[in-house]
């Protein structure tokens, strides 16, 4: 038992749910945030997590379960909302910025010495000829990205915080997160189910840095322990196309990857005019604009940092695969 306490926000999501797992198995105590403590017990039915009640939204109503907490780990955000419609930018701003920020004050008022902050990797400046690393500067995707666009203003609010806060902030960086536990599901997911299920038409030319979401989960608490103040660190698998990670599912799962390949602007098209079915019916998106547009930048990002200063480690692109696929077999949804 370390004897440490750990307050984790977003505890039912892909990321907080893994965090939370792994918290407890080095020994944390954990307190895990959630909206509703009843959904979080039948999700988590034999966790040992003590689940506050509260929405990141509402910072003030929560900030007492924060004293005698040693790191807060913030994964709450809001992301999968972004990419289906009725998304809103005043809402979104609200919660990954504004809330922040009132998180970390509210943390330092109770003397929490440490957060660990998580941004995104789609912040970062990417190239086609080389791998991207922390000191490349914001990204123009941001422009049309606004999830993307939150995280660096909520980057740009952390680092001015710091300015006159005692506390210490680190940043992770990940990549695009794949894993168990995958209950929403995040697109990640979702690209998984549509493939094992055949109901992926055909693959974009477009990948993203596939990571494992256990593995970033061990990053954060390296950076609990390890990180260095004000410091960020790509947490990103290596860059894997939508064709490999079918392929890969095929020889996982025995079903048939898409053998027709979608022209960029074909899938643009198809995305804009489903985007707009989606709007017109509030119905989900299969194929969200947002989503194939960030898969179409083919980000190649390099972990090299947080591989030397925090001791991470990836594990086996097949792994991730397959443990995906076995926890949505064990779940009901294949």
């Amino acid at each position: 038992m370390n004897g440490k306490t750990a307050f984790v926000t977003g505890a039912t999501g892909l990321l907080g749910s893994n965090l939370c797992q792994l918290l407890l198995a080095q020994g944390w105590q954990v307190k895990g945030l959630a909206r509703s403590i009843d959904k979080a017990q039948r999700f988590h039915p034999d966790s040992q997590v003590q689940f506050i009640q509260g929405d990141i939204e509402n910072v003030s109503a929560f900030a007492p379960a924060l004293k005698g907490v040693d790191v807060v780990f913030h994964t709450a955000a809001f992301f999968r909302e972004y990419y289906q419609p009725g998304s809103d930018w005043n809402q979104m701003k609200r919660i990954n910025v504004d809330a922040t920020i009132k998180l970390l004050q509210a943390a330092e008022m109770q003397g929490v010495a440490r957060t660990v902050f998580t941004s995104s990797s789609g912040v970062i400046q990417t190239y086609p000829d080389k791998a991207a690393t922390e000191a490349a500067p914001y990204s123009q995707f941001a422009e049309k990205n606004l999830y993307f666009k939150t995280k660096i203003l909520a980057e740009c609010e952390i680092y001015r915080f710091l300015e006159t806060s005692q506390m210490d902030v680190v940043m992770i960086l990940p990549g695009w997160m794949m894993g168990p536990g995958d209950a929403a599901p995040t697109s990640a997911g979702q690209l998984v189910l549509d493939i094992l299920t055949s109901k992926l038409p055909g693959t974009i030319d477009g990948g993203a840095s596939l990571t494992d979401v256990r593995d970033v989960a061990a990053a954060m608490i390296s950076a609990a322990e390890l990180g260095k103040r004000g410091e960020r660190y790509i947490v990103a698998g290596s860059l894997k196309t939508i064709k490999e990670i079918a392929i890969e599912l095929e020889a996982i799962s025995g079903v048939k990857a898409p053998r027709i390949e979608i022209p960029d602007k074909v899938a643009l098209s198809i995305a804009w005019l489903l985007e707009f079915w989606a709007r017109s019916t509030g119905r989900i998106n299969p194929m969200p604009l947002a989503g194939i547009q960030t898969l179409l930048e083919k980000a190649n990002l390099s972990s090299a940092k947080a591989i030397q200063e925090l001791g991470i480690t990836f594990r086996p692109f097949t792994h991730t695969l397959k443990d995906t696929v076995l926890w949505y077999q064990s779940h009901g949804y294949l």
